[in-house]
């Protein structure tokens, strides 16, 4: 009898499961369809809104299943950086469209600082065209704010506000936690190495000398950036702005207006008289306005299929052994790297980098297939938001390298990481290890610690890799070895400084790239640029994407912010053999 209950209950429970694996199916393919269905029509007179709610990232997205919410159903809208340049570019041409609108209130963003310095790149050279950029918000974030600086009007609710602090950073340590568990953590890294950083969470309370001098002068570039362009935009003097942060005299209303930061203080349905004073037309008695992810959704690029072609390969996120999607897998990226230099249609490749490093040996293997790209077409690197380590490793083969001034790059130095578990395992849970082996060292540091032969073939390793990533650096950017060992050290450089120490060419974002690559290829004008964009197939793909979407929004609501911290912690101490990461990822909020 126990038997068939048993047997019963798992039969209803197979069934039930089926059911709502269905009905969740169901609401996905009604999500998609909803989205491939939606018509855009385009006002004849339209301004063109930017209200962030739709999130911009770095680059397109590969997971069908990324912004899909399992827990409201629902599919929201992420654009490419490369899809919001183009849409921009083409309305500064569409009669149609009459201005742009910032609302900076939606619930998405910009991510990367890179990204959001392009985009203001690229609504300067909309307002080139004539046609107006106005903005309006209740409250201005400083990176909202430094955005909306390049508007011709800045508009402000009257009991609204505005961060203007300046920037800072925090890093959290580990050490005290892993002490009070009985956890040992053992660090390699080049004595010259003074700046790579990553790994002193784990074995201080508190910022070295060195990672505090490279914090400070990082945060101070990057302030240099935006406060400089925020001046130059609104006609502030820089010490009266150093002035006026450093007194907090930017946060209320009538500070904003009375020191120049906005031009009015209204309410948003009175922004229905300024569009007026810009020579907006009304739509059927009213405004009429049309969202940046519509527009960019029905914004066709002209086809011309004998032009050649100039290829965008996207490189976003860790650095990782094998193959996969979700990081930059070494020998995926190696794959299309590849598929590139094969096809004869693709006479030049720009690769956007965005990466804060990760494998020393999946850089490499990303590293031969840029040389071999570089010796028959030219490449070009565009830098996102980060290119350092890793991520520098694989752009400094390019025949040119461009970056913004926000980027973060350098960082050329490596790290080995040895986590001993032992002692935790006996003094928390009573849980003790012995076992047998052939040689000395074939349990390395699995049951003892390391010993100091154990130690030094380590350093031996991270040592060669060291040389053998300054000596690539030396060789791609045709630099002395010499000259690249006196920045190097793990030091990590804002893109303003990048420059001006010979690590990058020139400063530009993407579409800069592009027209240097073009040019590099003798196109001219006449070329199709084409993402080299690896996509998900099958249905298998499909469900462990959709299960790893369920598993992150259920985590996302029940550890909100932990998880950041988790996961930089979980991403360091998982690493395998000698690592190039940067250990900062600075964002403008």
């Amino acid at each position: 009898m126990n038997f068939i209950k048993t047997f019963l209950a798992g039969v209803l429970a197979f069934f039930v499961g089926m059911f709502l694996f269905v009905v969740v199916w169901i609401a996905v393919i009604a999500g998609l369809m909803g989205s491939m269905e939606k018509s855009v029509s385009v006002p004849s007179k339209a301004i063109l809104k930017i209200d962030l709610a739709e999130q911009i990232a770095d680059a397109p997205e590969s997971d069908p299943m990324n912004g899909f919410d399992p827990m409201t159903m629902s599919f929201s809208h992420k654009l490419s950086l490369m899809q919001v340049l183009q849409a921009l570019e083409s309305a500064a041409d569409d009669d149609r469209i009459q201005g742009v609108y910032l609302r900076l209130n939606g619930g998405g963003g910009v991510e990367g600082s890179a990204v959001m310095e392009e985009l203001r790149e690229a609504l300067a050279a909309f307002r080139e065209s004539g046609k107006f950029v106005v903005s309006y918000n209740e409250t201005y974030s400083q990176g909202g704010y430094y955005l909306a600086s390049v508007a011709d009007k800045i508009y402000m609710q009257p009991e609204g506000g505005m961060d203007w602090t300046g920037l800072s950073t925090q890093l959290m340590f580990y050490k005290g936690l892993l002490d009070k568990l009985d956890l040992k953590v053992e660090v390699f890294r080049p004595t010259v190495c003074r700046y790579k950083s990553a790994v002193e969470p784990y074995i201080l309370t508190k910022m070295s000398d060195a990672n505090r001098q490279q914090m400070q002068e990082l945060v101070d570039s990057m302030w240099e950036t935006l406060s400089g362009a925020v001046c130059e935009a609104r006609g502030i003097d820089r010490d009266e702005m150093k002035r006026l942060t450093d007194g907090l005299e930017v946060v209320l209303p009538e500070d904003a207006l009375r020191h120049g930061f906005v031009d009015g203080l209204v309410y948003e349905d009175q922004m229905d008289d300024v569009f007026a004073e810009l020579g907006a037309e009304k739509e059927d008695d009213d405004y009429a306005f049309v969202s940046l992810g519509d527009y960019a959704s029905q914004v066709t690029v002209p086809l011309n299929v004998k032009a050649g072609r100039v290829a965008i390969v996207y490189a976003d996120g860790e650095i990782v052994d094998g193959e996969g999607s979700g990081k930059i897998f070494g020998n995926t990226l190696a794959r299309t790297l590849r598929e590139q230099r094969e096809d004869d249609e693709v006479k030049a490749v720009v690769v956007r980098v965005n990466s804060p490093g990760g494998s020393a040996l999946a850089s490499d293997v990303i590293w031969r297939e840029m040389e071999l790209l570089r010796a028959e077409k030219p490449v070009v690197v565009s830098m996102g938001s980060y290119a350092a380590s890793g991520g520098y490793y694989i752009s400094c083969p390019a025949d040119v390298v461009v970056a913004d001034r926000l980027t973060l790059t350098g960082s050329i130095g490596v790290f080995g990481m040895y986590l001993y578990t032992p002692d935790a395992l006996k003094n928390k849970l009573g849980i003790t290890l012995d076992g047998v082996k052939s040689n000395a060292s074939a349990d390395m540091g699995a049951m003892s610690p390391l010993t100091p032969a154990q130690r030094a073939s380590i350093m031996r390793g991270v040592d060669k890799v060291y040389a053998t990533f300054t000596g690539k650096v030396a060789a791609g950017r045709n630099l002395p070895v010499e000259r690249v060992l006196e920045i190097a050290g793990g030091r990590v450089w804002s893109g303003t400084e990048a420059k001006r120490i010979g690590l990058i060419d020139d400063f530009g974002g993407l579409k800069a790239a592009i027209a240097i690559a073009a040019d590099k290829a003798g196109l001219g004008e006449d070329y199709r640029v084409v993402e080299a964009v690896d996509e998900a197939s099958g249905m298998a793909a499909l469900f462990a994407q959709l299960n790893a979407r369920v598993r992150a929004s259920v985590e996302r609501a029940e550890l909100a912010g932990i998880l950041e911290e988790w996961g930089a912690v979980k991403e360091a101490l998982s690493q395998q053999g000698v690592v190039m990461y940067c250990p900062y990822k600075l964002e403008v909020k």
